[in-house]
């Protein structure tokens, strides 16, 4: 016997991005992505219940520091201290509140604390590089970290990623996790990224790239930077289909 109409769940359905915000899976100038993108057409799934379920991920899974990378540790790390902020909406402008918003970066030197990355950049005891927070009921979230450093990679000759932060925001299920990178203004290593280039859109490419915030900027502390992230439709931020560089 059928539930009644009144008590049928109906599951969201999410609309797709438009052609050419993202980037092609198969990006010759990356050279990675040759060995490791798909080699047949997609097939769309349909979610269900326990897709768009769980798990849980709100405050009490929080630490009080997690949102400031410079309070980690004993001592302070070393570099350039910033506040990142923004706003994290859906495709329709409205914010998404108590989402889970994760961050990880390389150190003022561009070096990462992992044991693949060995190259002759300085690790910094006080500093990991990750941090966490949830957004709040107007969908705003802010971290207080340090402005990390170009690092070398073997992509191509003398190939260097501009600074960048990852981030990763969540829905209600780590099936809805999206993956993006922020980059900050004027970097002069733009030109030779693969990465960053490989967005066919200009416009989306801008998208991902932070604004100076004078407003948030705090004398004799830390400069402000504003990066908001769009999760669908038009003005939609650019998402990785795994984690790039």
């Amino acid at each position: 016997m059928a539930a009644p109409a009144s008590r049928r769940l109906t599951l969201p359905r999410y609309r797709r991005d438009p052609e050419g915000t993202h980037p092609p899976l198969d990006s010759p100038g990356y050279r990675s992505t040759k060995l490791r993108h798909p080699k047949q057409p997609l097939v769309m799934v349909p979610q269900q219940l326990t897709e768009v379920t769980g798990p849980l991920l709100g405050p009490g899974r929080l630490g009080d520091v997690d949102n400031d990378l410079t309070r980690q540790h004993e001592g302070e790390p070393v570099g350039q201290r910033i506040v990142v902020h923004g706003r994290l909406l859906d495709g329709d402008g409205r914010p998404i509140s108590n989402s889970l918003v994760e961050i990880w970066q390389a150190n003022a030197s561009g070096r990462y604390r992992h044991i693949g990355d060995n190259w002759p950049g300085t690790l910094d005891p006080n500093f990991d590089g990750l941090g966490r927070t949830i957004t709040d009921a107007d969908g705003h979230y802010e971290f207080t970290t340090i402005k990390p450093g170009a690092y070398p990679w073997k992509n191509h000759d003398n190939a260097w990623r501009p600074a960048h932060i990852h981030f990763s925001v969540f829905g209600t299920a780590f099936t809805q996790r999206l993956v993006t990178q922020m980059y900050f203004p004027d970097d002069p290593l733009f030109f030779q990224d693969p990465i960053f280039n490989s967005v066919p859109d200009e416009k989306a490419r801008q998208r991902m790239i932070s604004r100076y915030d004078h407003s948030r900027t705090t004398d004799h502390w830390a400069l402000g930077f504003e990066f908001d992230i769009v999760v669908r439709g038009r003005e939609a931020s650019v998402f990785e289909n795994e984690e790039d560089e």
